[in-house]
């Protein structure tokens, strides 16, 4: 087990070393604030963060098991976990969220790139994603559910469901650039802007223009989700998926 300590955080709150690639649970004392991490948080078991505990890591964070924190969950890249997401505060990445089980969060979720989750997702603010969100159960938020490509969920979806004041008209906001669902929207209403054209993917490589081969391998969008969500900043792609203009 990787336990984390206030001996092991600086007087800015960052860990010791610059991140944490382990095969073992990482947990923390108690009342430690947001643990800092200059690069990558990886383990292929949970992440455990108890009482008065967050988490900000300046690239990705992945879990093999489940993210829990008392606090907040913050990363420069994405957001990954094999099990559930969990935070008593809020849930933001700067590219993807994904979570083999539900993600849920004591204020909002917000990604650069996707939201998916393999149950459900709830957040007591407002959900916002830069590509699409997807629930294998329902979704269920305060305030807005906003994302620019697929939204999709099952069974019952809701927005503007804040208790602490008077829902305005735009809490109750549902965007997407297009809905699929077998469920029902039980409360919000829904606007769909469609979906956004590609923009040209150019790499250059060596001094050389190359532009992206999309298949299966590495193509956006629905063909492979670990790439619509966000997830490639994970590896580099193979300069083979790359042509030569």
């Amino acid at each position: 087990m990787v336990h984390i300590t206030k001996k092991d955080l600086d007087k800015d709150n960052y860990y010791k070393d610059s991140g944490i690639n382990t095969t073992e649970e990482i947990t923390c004392d108690e009342n430690l604030g947001y643990i800092k991490f200059k690069k990558s948080v990886i383990t292929t078991k949970s992440i455990i963060l108890g009482l008065d505990c967050g988490i900000e890591a300046g690239c990705g964070i992945k879990a093999g098991d489940g993210i829990k924190a008392g606090w907040g969950i913050k990363a420069g890249d994405g957001i990954e976990a094999g099990d559930g997401i969990e935070a008593g505060c809020g849930i933001k990445a700067g590219d993807g969220i994904k979570a083999g089980d539900g993600i849920e969060a004591g204020f909002g979720i917000e990604a650069g790139c996707g939201i998916k989750a393999g149950c459900g997702i709830e957040a007591g603010y407002g959900i916002k994603a830069g590509c699409g969100i997807e629930a294998g159960y329902g979704i269920k938020a305060g305030l807005s559910i906003i994302c620019k490509r697929i939204l999709k969920f099952s069974y019952q979806l809701f927005s503007g469901t804040c208790t602490w004041r008077e829902t305005k008209e735009e809490d109750l906001i549902i965007s997407c650039g297009k809905l699929e669902t077998d469920g029902k929207i039980i409360l919000g209403n829904l606007i769909e802007t469609d979906i956004p054209e590609e923009v040209e993917k150019i790499k250059i490589i060596n001094g050389l223009k190359y532009r992206l081969v999309e298949d299966d391998n590495n193509v956006d969008g629905e063909v492979n989700h670990d790439n619509w969500y966000g997830f490639n900043k994970w590896r580099e792609l193979e300069e083979s998926s790359w042509n030569r203009i």
